[in-house]
């Protein structure tokens, strides 16, 4: 009877025009207007109270609550409690409080609620809270495993807990539930988890240990960790490497008729020292009009890793191999990756190639790409190529005579499409790219610079243009096809970094409008020589979106490129793979069918690319951190020279040549009190005045280093003299809207003068005796 008339009520006041109804009211419209009934409809509504299915307004009115608008995103937490969540990628994030995360753990999808709008005016986002999570990301954890006593495991039914790996749960414990496996003391594991927190146990996990990784000392053990929780796989499956063993080894040209022979040509390779998977070969002549004919021949991975086999779904999962300081996991097997796939010298090998010819502007005018077979003359090194290019080397030269001429138009051709793509806008980091040198165990030894010369930048001068060709290609063709696309920066970011540039004192040309790749060109090439060069190209990265895979050609900003696409190294990275199967589809099938196949899937595959690249850039970064600060660990209280490269209100962070940055806290300058002044983007000091910004070079001591936080930290020992900012005092010091101690807005301080702040006396008592009094008096009057 209660449910009906509860449903009843719903469907009246949901259906109705008027907001809100007396009780009499009610029960008129649903006949309830009798001594009993009327009773019942009080009770319903009271409970209905109660589960806050209705409300009361201030006159006593009845209405349906307001309905809460959730919005779903994916929770990002921070290692300190608090988190954000990415509703849409073009919006800025919403910022969730330590208390309201609702026990969400880093990558959970979830349903929030806003608690506080974003104010432009006062440049302050929206705060929200966690109301549900609606998915799990995290699933399973690496750590070290602490094992409990037999008497311990008998009463809690635990074999012990384990100390997360991941910084993001460093205030976490994980219980491990006493069934399964049974580690050892210092056991690094990998855990299964079974239950999140929740109020009782706000900090707490349970699970099961479903692999013992290794122990906590086993030299590469904290590389592997990394690895394993950031669900990397180590291993190949038993059905691809058998798949793999089944590949032969080696090719004859005659069993291919149908492909186009180039054996005898004068095709090499150019690569690093170390490198074992070689998928791209190259040849370049001058053509008798004056142009350069460029050959870029690709290893024919897709022939070998057939749509849907076991060696297929395993590469779609990797997605790309994955390069950490002493080790690759590759994506494909290595018979595969250095056997019959690397394009090896002076060996027969199958490739997908694309020839062009190449005008004196750079631009292609003629091309054709195709499977071929191919064999290189020669494994060339970059080393050897730019001794014979920068140095000239006579020994080297004499070694490689019949190539040299060749080298010579490459390096003309390097030079042509360079000074092209430049005219056309692209933004060129001379980015210094820092490798971690480590001995047999993996400690850290040395940092070093790979420094890119002429045989690094014709390699990928040629790449471009291979990739761009056939981009365009399959673009005017309107094939369905995978691009690789750099979409152009958000607005609000670029205004920031255009911003900061000018803070520094650099002439921004553009302040309106769109920003070109031309305008962040001509910042980049400003600054190429100055001390803050590092620190102006890592505030740039940052402010543009980052490059991903897509079905729909977006073009690529940063190489100012209308069409782009990765075709070039199949054998690391699964997109490349996929652009040389839908070359081959497309020469064979060219229906409506085919096409509509590749329409539907090649979305889900750009995505899933997208995904495992992230997934292994950031595996690379936390072993990259990881290293330096075990390298630095061997350096405490050494002083270096360095470049101040962020400042917040905590302190400022500071870049040693090495490309190592730490933390100098702010509870560390004891010369003085100082303000943080975001507009500035500097820290002030109020006495002194002394001021420490972006750019500005200092000299410090390594005062601590945490390889488990991945967190260093500097000490002050000087800083260069520069000219102090100027701030316009008001008042107090302290009471500059701009500076960090100011805790209160404009509206809160006049809010607190007029006593507003103080709690709300609730003024509608309870429903349920006051209606039931009312009930009595009605029916006593009826009697």
């Amino acid at each position: 009877m209660k449910e009906t008339i509860k449903t009843k009520i719903v469907q009246y006041l949901e259906k109705s025009n008027k907001k809100s109804f007396s009780l009499e009211e009610i029960a008129e419209v649903l006949s309830l207007q009798k001594g009993k009934d009327f009773q019942i409809l009080v009770q319903t509504i009271a409970k209905m109270e109660q589960e806050k299915s209705l409300v009361f307004t201030k006159k006593g009115k009845i209405k349906l609550p307001q309905k809460l608008i959730l919005l779903e995103g994916v929770f990002r937490r921070n290692e300190r409690g608090f988190g954000f969540v990415t509703v849409d990628p073009e919006e800025d994030d919403i910022y969730i409080p330590k208390e309201q995360t609702g026990f969400a753990l880093d990558g959970d999808t979830v349903a929030i609620d806003i608690t506080h709008p974003a104010d432009p005016f006062n440049d302050r986002g929206a705060e929200g809270k966690v109301v549900e999570i609606r998915k799990r990301n995290l699933t399973q954890v690496v750590g070290e495993f602490t094992l409990f006593s037999d008497e311990e495991i008998r009463e809690t039914d635990l074999y012990g807990v384990v100390k997360p790996k991941d910084k993001k749960l460093g205030d976490f414990k994980i219980f491990i539930a006493a069934e399964g496996i049974r580690p050892m003391e210092g056991s690094i594991v990998l855990v299964e988890i079974t239950h999140y927190p929740e109020a009782a146990y706000a900090t707490s996990l349970e699970g099961i240990v479903k692999q013992v990784i290794g122990y906590k000392n086993d030299p590469g053990m904290d590389i592997l960790s990394i690895v394993i929780s950031n669900g990397i796989p180590t291993q190949f499956q038993e059905t691809t490497l058998k798949q793999a063993d089944e590949v032969p080894d080696e090719i004859d040209p005659a069993d291919f008729p149908t492909r186009r022979n180039l054996i005898g040509q004068s095709i090499v390779t150019i690569d690093g020292e170390d490198a074992k998977d070689l998928d791209d070969a190259i040849t370049v002549r001058r053509l008798e009009n004056g142009h350069y004919f460029l050959g870029v021949h690709i290893a024919d991975v897709s022939y070998y890793v057939t749509k849907d086999s076991p060696l297929d779904q395993e590469a779609f999962e990797r997605g790309t191999s994955v390069y950490l300081t002493d080790r690759v996991i590759p994506m494909l097997p290595q018979r595969l990756s250095n056997g019959i796939c690397s394009l090896n010298p002076k060996v027969p090998r199958l490739a997908m190639s694309c020839e062009m010819e190449i005008n004196l502007t750079g631009k292609v005018v003629n091309y054709d790409i195709f499977e071929s077979v191919i064999q290189s003359v020669e494994r060339m090194t970059y080393t050897d190529v730019n001794e014979i290019l920068e140095q000239n080397n006579s020994e080297i030269c004499s070694r490689y005579a019949a190539l040299v001429p060749m080298f010579e138009e490459m390096a003309d051709l390097h030079h042509l499409l360079e000074n092209m793509r430049t005219k056309r806008g692209a933004v060129t980091f001379e980015d210094r790219e820092a490798k971690v040198l480590v001995d047999e165990e993996g400690h850290p030894l040395e940092i070093v610079f790979r420094k890119r010369g002429v045989g690094e930048r014709l390699i990928e001068s040629f790449m471009l243009a291979a990739n761009e060709t056939v981009a365009k290609h399959y673009h005017q063709k309107k094939f369905p096809f995978i691009y690789r696309i750099h979409e152009d920066p958000k607005e609000e970011k670029m205004r920031r970094f255009l911003d900061f540039a000018s803070i520094l004192g650099l002439v921004v040309k553009n302040t309106k409008g769109k920003v070109s790749p031309k305008d962040l060109q001509a910042i980049v090439q400003e600054v190429a020589e100055k001390p803050e060069s590092m620190v102006i190209n890592t505030m740039l990265l940052r402010s543009m979106q980052q490059a991903k895979y897509s079905e729909n050609n977006e073009g690529h900003y940063g190489l100012a490129a209308e069409y782009y696409t990765h075709f070039t190294s199949p054998i690391r990275r699964y997109p490349d793979l996929i652009v040389h199967r839908l070359i081959r589809s497309y020469q064979l099938d060219k229906t409506p069918e085919n096409k509509a196949y590749w329409e539907e899937n090649l979305p889900d595959i750009a995505i899933h690319s997208s995904q495992m690249e992230r997934r292994a850039v950031n595996a690379e970064r936390e072993v990259d951190a990881l290293k330096k600060a075990e390298y630095m660990l061997d350096h405490i209280d050494e002083e270096f020279d360095g470049v101040i490269s962020s400042v917040a209100k905590f302190g400022f962070f500071v870049e040693l040549p090495n490309t190592i940055e730490g933390l100098i806290h702010l509870t560390t300058l004891k010369q003085d009190y100082f303000h943080y002044f975001e507009n500035h983007l500097a820290l002030v000091g109020e006495r002194t005045g002394q001021t420490f910004k972006i750019g500005q070079k200092v000299r410090i001591k390594v005062a601590k280093s945490d390889p488990e936080t991945r967190e260093i930290d500097f000490e002050l020992v000087s800083a260069e003299t520069i000219e102090p900012i100027v701030i316009k005092k008001q008042g107090n010091f302290r009471k500059n809207k701009n500076v960090t101690e100011n805790k209160r807005t404009e509206k809160q301080e006049k809010d607190r003068k007029k006593g507003r702040n103080k709690k709300k006396t609730k003024k509608q008592g309870p429903f349920y005796a006051k209606a039931l009094k009312k009930s009595k008096k009605k029916s006593d009057r009826k009697k």
